[in-house]
């Protein structure tokens, strides 16, 4: 899978739509914002839009451990 270099917005609005599904409050809006980071990351980089979410979803579900 590609690596990619995520702006800190769209990470931290992963990490929150992340929290609330789990925690099952997760709202339309949290969703959008997520979508809507992803395409324009896409769009702008000229990624796959699914690649991307997949690869944002990784990042934000399954982190790697912290080295050290």
């Amino acid at each position: 899978m590609t690596t990619f270099d995520f702006p800190d917005d769209l990470l931290a609005a992963a990490h929150t739509s992340w929290e609330a599904i789990q925690a099952g409050t997760l709202t339309v809006a949290q969703a959008d914002a997520v979508q809507d980071g992803v395409t324009a990351f896409a769009t702008e980089g000229g990624h796959n839009r699914h690649e991307v979410e997949m690869a944002l979803k990784k990042v934000v579900r399954h982190p790697e451990p912290a080295e050290g």
